[in-house]
């Protein structure tokens, strides 16, 4: 029997539509919430003392992370359309399968954008500035494969910009002493998650020339994905100590520790099912944070 989920929404909508749901991965909302919840964490963290995180913007950043998640699968499926059909995991995707066209890609990547405008113009200036200083990084990320060992560091920095973003939202400008700590943190977060998900095509990536950490850290991967944990729990002490955080919000941040040390210890980097199952069970991660920062604000 067949439960509700993403994949069967995208499975269920017209056969015309489907090519343009999975190119902005929504049948695969796992990368969805790595980008959603840091700007959780935040607004979570800018809500008064006593009180709830702001709901209507924790709905409108939900809406927002679909929409830049989608661009941003979009943009990287257009620049690496060629690598993509030399991949066994990535074959399949429609622009490399020749289901829908470039040009078909490039008005579709249009409309996203101009979504994701609406929903940035929801916000204050300040944040409008911000928000789209990110537009950058969103663009450059999928080169960044060719060019450096490093492509995940570049994908930490574009996927937790919402660690400063949801607190300007809310405050109108950006605490540093918080925002940084958090973004650092995020960014070490992206590092672990996402070199766990790249050792699953480093035989492919080698043939095709391609660069990831996975790459570089070869067998040295659970030591290296062991000081990024390490570096993610003390900025996010850090993060916690400069607002005023209190006992559930550092309860979460250990758990959070043991989840990742779980992972690192269990990790097969030898075997793709494991990185995949490793890769997607970071939503816990996050949300156990949220929950943290929920509590301990309370």
């Amino acid at each position: 029997p067949r439960g509700f989920s993403a994949a069967e929404l995208v499975r269920a909508a017209p056969a015309s539509l489907q090519p343009y749901l999975r190119l902005m991965r929504l049948h695969q909302p796992a990368g969805t919430w790595l980008l959603y919840l840091p700007c959780t964490w935040s607004i979570g963290l800018a809500a008064a003392p006593g009180c709830l995180p702001d709901w209507r913007m924790l709905s409108l950043f939900g809406v927002g992370a679909v929409l830049m998640r989608g661009a941003g699968c979009t943009i990287n499926d257009m620049w690496d359309r060629d690598y993509d059909r030399q991949v066994a995991r990535t074959a399949s995707r429609p622009l490399a399968a020749g289901d829908i066209s470039t040009f078909q890609s490039l008005i579709f990547l249009g409309g996203q954008l101009s979504l994701a405008l609406c929903v940035l113009l929801c916000l204050n200036y300040y944040s409008i500035i911000l928000g789209a200083a990110s537009l950058s990084l969103v663009i450059t990320y999928p080169l960044m494969k060719r060019i450096t060992y490093w492509p995940q560091l570049v994908l930490g920095l574009t996927f937790n910009w919402g660690a400063l973003l949801g607190w300007s939202a809310i405050k109108g400008s950006c605490e540093w002493s918080v925002c940084l700590p958090l973004y650092s943190a995020g960014v070490m977060w992206t590092l672990v998650y996402d070199t766990i998900y790249a050792h699953q095509d480093k035989r492919d990536d080698i043939m095709i020339g391609v660069k990831s950490t996975a790459l570089h850290f070869k067998e040295d991967t659970k030591q290296w994905l062991s000081g990024f944990s390490l570096a993610m729990l003390l900025s996010l002490c850090v993060a916690g100590m400069n607002c005023n955080q209190t006992f559930p919000y550092y309860s979460a941040v250990a758990a959070v520790g043991a989840h990742l040390a779980h992972q690192i210890y269990t990790l097969d980097i030898d075997k793709p099912e494991d990185c995949w199952k490793k890769f997607a069970s970071n939503r816990t991660v996050g949300i156990l944070l949220f929950m943290g920062i929920v509590l301990g604000n309370l």
